[in-house]
């Protein structure tokens, strides 16, 4: 791995380029000099076998105790369940629902393309494929306009198929060209 390094006039020696075992060394030392002189009041360095630890003392705490907390989910279930709360919250922001609608659009003629291409490719099935997509199709607009409210996610799948006859279409004007 080839690095560079700019090195000012001034640099201290522990920001040099030096190889890991040196450099941590030096900052070893170094925070080994300022908190072990008693520079910083209220620290001890506890050297261990994998190396330098640094303990801070308060004077107001003496004593820490672990307390379980009973807020917030613990089960997955729990979790589970606030899934559409957070997902509600999310979508609240209009920029937020333009752009996954303008996914879920470009994602249907992405997936009108790939079966386009690879059913009329082939040769093989494309009746077939063409009855699936006529099917798929009328299926999502007559689920879409026969709700009495229009939810989110029944938009970005109306998106998606807005998408998705687009697609169909733009293939079919580039075949019969």
């Amino acid at each position: 791995m080839l690095s560079f390094f700019i090195l000012l006039p001034g640099t201290p020696f522990w920001l040099m380029p030096q190889p890991a075992g040196i450099f941590m060394a030096h900052a070893l030392s170094f925070s080994s000099t300022i908190l072990g002189c008693g520079l910083i009041r209220g620290t001890k360095i506890l050297q261990g076998k994998r190396g330098a630890f640094v303990s801070r003392s308060s004077p107001g705490l003496r004593s820490i105790k672990a307390v379980q907390q009973n807020e917030g989910p613990r089960r997955l279930v729990d979790i589970i369940r606030l899934v559409p709360e957070i997902s509600r919250n999310y979508f609240r922001s209009p920029s937020r629902r333009a752009l996954f609608g303008g996914i879920s659009l470009l994602g249907g003629f992405y997936v009108a393309q790939t079966i386009s291409l690879s059913f009329g490719a082939l040769g093989v099935n494309d009746v077939i494929a063409a009855v699936v997509c006529l099917l798929l199709t009328e299926y999502v607009t007559r689920f879409y306009y026969s709700r009495p409210k229009v939810t989110f996610p029944l938009a970005l799948l109306n998106n998606f198929k807005m998408g998705f006859t687009y697609g169909l279409f733009i293939d079919a004007f580039k075949l019969a060209s």
